[in-house]
Formats: structure tokens, sequence, C-alpha cells
């Protein structure tokens, strides 16, 4: 494995910082990462989403251009609405660049005090206007179970057929009355794309836990005849694996082959397949790290045994390092067998908010970009 790293400045002003950086690629061969501008007071409060292009695997790019499409737009009488935690995914039967990931509303640009619903979301990125198209929800009937019902950082996969398994997490209405001291739900929807729109075929069966908050950010991949979850939990992470692409086993906490639980917490995992193994991309505790808020950097890479359901503890490395900031909210893509490439932006949030402290250690909000070659 050979890891070749770099990264795109952003000029953060100290007032926001880019987000939620993810990577893709087109059927002409362009590279796309999207990204978002974040409000460093307050807590998740996204702008629209902006992006990153080049023809050269990043060595040059575009720079960062506002997708024209896809800013805040007003919503009811008092609200605006935006998407966020879009990741993007090929869709090889159609030719198709799509992001996924959730419809968020804010209300003076703070969170709702009645919440209110929120939904998966998408948009179809357009090769001839060289932007993204306006983007749609998927909004699931019963609306009372699914009142918040993301696929914010969720990794998606396309079957051989061109169905897209886009996996999902969600809470009823009275959760979302007290989301902090709820346990969400996850499930995978089986979805159909046309090109332009998605529907959805079939909704697996669900699965959570008791633990704080229970079960978000499902990732999803396949390798060999079985179909593998990655799942975000407050206290460890989770994996699971199933045969069909819906339905999976109990999932069982993330450790290392010893049976060390592998210290993840409270952050997203993704997939990645390469040289005829599956891996996977995470972060953890116990790398000197007491210093990130919630031990979200750097980022590793390990050999994912699927028969063990655990990493291999002697394949893991850094993919890419820290600097002071949080990386945890990053994306994989795959180009080939040979090629994939790990994005994530630097999170300018440390401990309590305080942009200074990453800086201490060398952040200024880059985007890395990491290429590996197996």
């Amino acid at each position: 494995m050979k890891i070749e790293l770099s990264a795109i400045k952003t000029d953060f002003d100290g007032k926001y910082c880019y987000v939620h950086a993810r990577g893709g690629i087109t059927a002409d061969g362009e590279f796309i990462i999207t990204t978002q501008p974040l409000r460093i007071t307050g807590c998740d409060i996204f702008s629209g989403i902006e992006m990153v292009k080049s023809r050269d695997g990043f060595v040059t790019h575009s720079g960062i251009v506002k997708c024209k499409n896809l800013s805040r737009t007003p919503h009811l009488d008092k609200y605006e609405k935006v998407i966020c935690d879009m990741t993007p995914l090929f869709h090889e039967k159609t030719g198709k660049l799509i992001i996924t990931g959730s419809s968020i509303v804010y209300e003076n640009d703070e969170f709702p005090k009645i919440p209110q619903r929120c939904c998966a979301a998408y948009a179809v990125y357009d090769s001839e206007k060289g932007d993204f198209d306006e983007y749609k929800l998927i909004v699931l009937d019963d609306e009372d179970k699914y009142f918040h019902a993301g696929s914010g950082c969720c990794q998606t996969y396309e079957e051989e057929n061109g169905d897209i398994l886009i996996p999902f997490y969600y809470l009823d209405r009275k959760g979302c009355d007290d989301s902090w001291h709820s346990c969400s739900s996850v499930s995978v929807m089986r979805c159909a794309f046309d090109g332009e729109n998605i529907t959805v075929k079939e909704l697996g069966e669900s699965l959570t836990v008791s633990v704080p908050r229970g079960l978000g950010e499902p990732s999803v991949t396949k390798y060999g005849d079985e179909y593998f979850l990655a799942l975000r939990n407050d206290e460890t992470g989770y994996v699971t694996k199933g045969k069909d692409g819906i339905n999976y086993s109990v999932p069982v906490e993330l450790c290392f082959d010893d049976g060390q639980n592998a210290g993840n917490y409270n952050t997203q995992q993704h997939w990645i397949r390469g040289g005829g193994k599956l891996w996977l991309v995470y972060t953890r505790r116990g790398a000197n790290n007491d210093h990130i808020f919630r031990h979200r950097a750097p980022l590793f890479i390990a050999e994912f045994d699927p028969e063990r359901m655990c990493l291999v503890r002697s394949t893991e490395k850094i993919v890419v390092p820290e600097r002071g900031a949080r990386l945890g909210n990053f994306g994989c893509f795959t180009v080939n067998d040979n090629e994939s490439y790990v994005v994530a932006s630097e999170w300018m949030q440390g401990h309590g908010g305080n942009h200074a402290k990453c800086m201490e250690y060398g952040s200024d909000n880059s985007i890395f970009v990491s290429k590996i070659t197996f």
C-alpha cells in the first residue's frame, strides 16, 4: 500500500470553516469534492454545498466554487432549508455522479425551537453544465416514525443491476423532542435510479442499541458475497454483515484481531475495497490524540477480516495525519481495485469551539486528499 497526501487550502477566516469534504469521480474522469461552510460559533450550522474540481487527482484544481442550486432556500414561513453531510457516488449504470445526504432546517440561523422534519436528500451532477441540479428528497411514508430520517455521512453502494443501497438513520417524532437522550435506529433502503430520480423499492429491518443515542451514520459495502455495515455509536463503533444488502445480523463492537476494542467512538467509519481486500478507515483513542475533540484524528486505515469481523492490527496505517483539528467527517471513494482516495477537511472547532487550539498544532482548515495505491 502506498499513501500520497496532498492538501487544498481554504483561506480559513476564523468565522467559517469548510467541513464534510468528500470526493467522487465522473464518467469522463473529472474528480469532484463536495464540502460546505460551517459557522464556527454554534453546532452544525451549515451553509450551502460548494465543490472543488480536478482532472488530475487534485494535483491541480479549480479552487472552491459554489454550487448554484444547492444554497440555503426559504422554507415555510420562517425557516431555511439546506442539504448537508453529502457523500458522492458514481453510478455506473447511468454514468451519473450523485451526492446523497440529509436535509436540515434552520430558524434564524439556529436549530428550530420546534423540531422540523428532515429527510434523506440527493442531487445529480450535470457534467455538461459543470454543476449539480437542484436537490430532491427521499420522503418515506409514516412521517411519525421517520420524522428525522437522513442519510448524512453515509456511504452508499451500487449493485450490479444499478440498484443503490442507501443506509440511513432515523428518530421518530417523539424522539426528536429530546434527541440527545433518544436512541436512533439505522436501516438500509434498496433504491432504483434512472439517471434523474431515486425511488425506494424496499426497506430493510431496523437496527439499534440501547447505548446512548443508538446507532447512526451507517456505511455499506459489498465484499465477496456478503454486505457489511459500519455503524456510529456514542461509546463504540459497531460492525455487522448480511446476505441481501438490506438485512443484517446483530451488530458487534469494532475490535482488533486480538480482541481489544478498537477505540473508535462517536464518529463514522467508511469502507475501501482495494488490492483484493476489504479495508476500513476510522478514528480511535490511544494515538497520542487526547487534544483532539472526540479523538477524531488522525484517520487510520486497516484491513478488515470479513470472517472474524475485526480489524487486523498489524496492517494499521495513518492515512491522514492530525494537526490539532478533527477529521472525523470524511469520505472514501474507489476508482478501481488499485486506486482509492480518502478526503477529509480540518474541522476548526476544538474543545469548547475554540479554533485557536486547533491552530496551535498547525491546522488551517485544509482539505486533505489521500491517494491510496494498492
